[in-house]
């Protein structure tokens, strides 16, 4: 059997349980860090597997962790039964916020990890252990603002502490919710993947205002009432657009979860026709 490759990976599991929400970031010189690393699933925990990774113990680990099994325990069924535990590494967050953090002696250095209540990180092929320790330090201090804003802070804080020394390539954000992604109908709140990029951190940092954009929401008390000046305004950009329903534009621009009636309108809606016009 082929050897997998080395998924040069620095990776942070985290977790909000008040929100109900579980998630992974990660950062490679590896193409596509995304379709391999993060592992996550609402009411369950979430799971970063990489160096030579073993793509099993993400599906695998999930499975375990819908029984019950806490995190120290799956990390334990899982490397038992891998012959080629000692070239893996492993992060594991569970439903309560118990965490795990594994590193193979086989690992190259730098490798390791640090697990504490709501977080698992983790790296290897890194400049120093300050790159973890970035990860820690920044997920603490963060504490009590959103998640997804946690994990990006805490990559770019790595990144800046050194990161994988043989450079950057992919990047990834993984954040589950139960029912908090697309129109309530999805488990996925942020998937968001760099699969090739000079800057992956910085470009992941893009995808996300612009997911918060599209998909975000503004509170109803902050839409703006659209009187007579406004609606003209309104009426007359959409005609350069080719339109004459606000919804019809909207949803041609995928702003259509942020259009609600005609006597408001969402700020982000209207800033966007401004600038589109």
């Amino acid at each position: 059997m082929a050897r997998p490759p080395i998924v040069a990976t620095y990776s942070l599991c985290g977790c909000d349980l008040d929100a109900g929400q579980w998630g992974v970031v990660t950062q490679s010189k590896f193409l596509a860090v995304g379709s391999i690393v993060p592992w996550a699933e609402p009411g369950a925990g979430a799971i970063a597997t990489q160096s030579f990774a073993n793509w099993r113990y993400g599906p695998d680990g999930l499975a375990l962790l819908r029984q019950g099994l806490t995190a120290a325990d799956v990390v334990e069924r899982l490397t038992s039964a891998d012959d080629d535990r000692e070239q893996r590494q492993l992060g594991i967050i569970d439903a309560q916020g118990g965490s795990a953090t594994f590193t193979g002696s086989g690992c190259h250095s730098w490798a390791g990890g640090s697990a504490g209540h709501g977080y698992a990180a983790q790296g290897n092929i890194l400049v120093s252990g300050a790159t973890v320790d970035a990860l820690v330090k920044t997920f603490e201090a963060t504490s009590g603002r959103p998640l997804t804003d946690r994990l990006l802070e805490s990559l770019a804080a790595a990144q800046a502490a050194g990161g994988d020394r043989r450079g950057q390539q992919s990047a990834a954000l993984l954040v589950v919710e139960r029912n908090g992604g697309y129109a309530g109908l999805s488990d996925v709140l942020i998937d968001l993947r760099v699969d090739d990029h000079p800057q992956p951190i910085e470009e992941l940092r893009r995808l996300y205002a612009m997911h918060g954009a599209l998909f975000g929401s503004t509170p109803r008390s902050e839409w703006l009432t659209v009187d007579a000046a406004l609606r003209a305004e309104i009426d007359e950009r959409l005609g350069r657009t080719g339109h004459t329903n606000l919804g019809d534009w909207a949803a041609v621009e995928n702003l259509e979860e942020r259009v609600d009636g005609f006597d408001a309108i969402d700020p982000v809606v209207l800033n966007a026709l401004r600038s589109a016009t």
